[in-house]
């Protein structure tokens, strides 16, 4: 039975995704490029997983060979809360506030996936988020959900960068979206003004200078060159937080998952400070969090007393 793009776009909303768009399967050669580019400058800092799986990252084939439909989803985890709203001085990006994304839409993305099962038995497909090697933000604006920003997130017109991403990579053809082709940033720089490290420019991001990056990507203890993380010690808001799309036109998530655990809005900086291995791992179970490890947490906290 012959699958129908429109009907899988309505089940993906009814499983709760906030936007989809279905893109073809097809070479990337001027993102491609951008990528290594950005890699040979050494953009990527510390993080070798990119350029180890680059020629992936820059060839969908190369990572799925049969690949001939991409859909896109995004996922809207906007609390319309900000860090003033917590009670601590140290802060979390928003984006970790509740349980793992990874997880989430992973779930809601095999759902998808095997319904679409029922209807082409013999459909064959990845089911992708960011930790996959392939570059999400690029598939997205090809299936017509966004734009990249300066502030190098895909930004929607419904929800601003405020949302997921993940990917159904299948091997059948299907009817396909148009890509976002407008650029909707226009003269508008906060983003790059606001960014207290500088890491940002002309659309790309120098990983290195990102506090993101320095509290959650970086291993080992800071020198006295890095970069201070101005509160932060799990991601960082900043970019997101002065865009005016961010400021306009974001909405309320429906999805509870992603709503701020009390630890994180309740704990006071001595809390933090205080923090027990043993109430790392309750606090942070399920959470994106988790990555940076207790150790890394700790540090993080101690960075920025100093």
């Amino acid at each position: 039975m012959k699958l129908n793009s429109i009907k899988i776009k309505q089940k993906a909303i009814d499983l709760g995704f906030d936007a989809v768009g279905i893109s073809k399967a097809e070479p990337t050669l001027k993102e491609k490029e951008r990528l290594y580019s950005w890699i040979s400058e050494n953009k990527n800092g510390s993080m070798h997983w990119i350029e180890h799986r680059k020629e992936e990252r820059g060839d969908i084939h190369k990572y799925y060979a049969d690949a001939k439909s991409i859909i896109s989803v995004a996922l809207n985890y906007y609390t319309g809360m900000n860090q003033k709203n917590l009670a601590s001085n140290y802060k979390f990006s928003s984006y970790a506030w509740g349980d793992d994304y990874h997880q989430v839409l992973k779930k809601k993305l095999f759902t998808l996936f095997n319904w679409i099962k029922t209807i082409k038995k013999d459909v064959n497909g990845i089911v992708c988020t960011d930790t996959s090697p392939l570059m999400e933000k690029v598939w997205a604006q090809k299936s017509g959900l966004g734009w990249i920003g300066k502030h190098t997130n895909l930004i929607t017109k419904e929800f601003g960068s405020w949302v997921f991403l993940g990917e159904l990579i299948l091997d059948v053809n299907l009817e396909y979206d148009l890509s976002f082709q407008e650029d909707l940033c226009g003269t508008c720089a906060a983003c790059i003004d606001a960014c207290p490290t500088k890491a940002l420019d002309d659309y790309q991001i120098d990983s290195k200078e990102c506090i993101s990056y320095l509290n959650i990507e970086k291993r080992g203890d800071f020198s006295e060159q890095d970069n201070s993380l101005n509160g932060w010690i799990y991601g960082c808001d900043i970019c997101q937080e002065v865009c005016p799309w961010n400021i306009k036109f974001s909405k309320l998530s429906d999805e509870v998952s992603f709503m701020v655990r009390d630890e994180i809005k309740n704990y006071s900086d001595k809390d933090w400070e205080k923090l027990s291995e043993f109430e790392y791992k309750k606090i942070f179970k399920n959470s994106a969090v988790k990555r940076v490890k207790y150790t890394g947490l700790k540090r993080n906290i101690t960075k920025n007393k100093s």
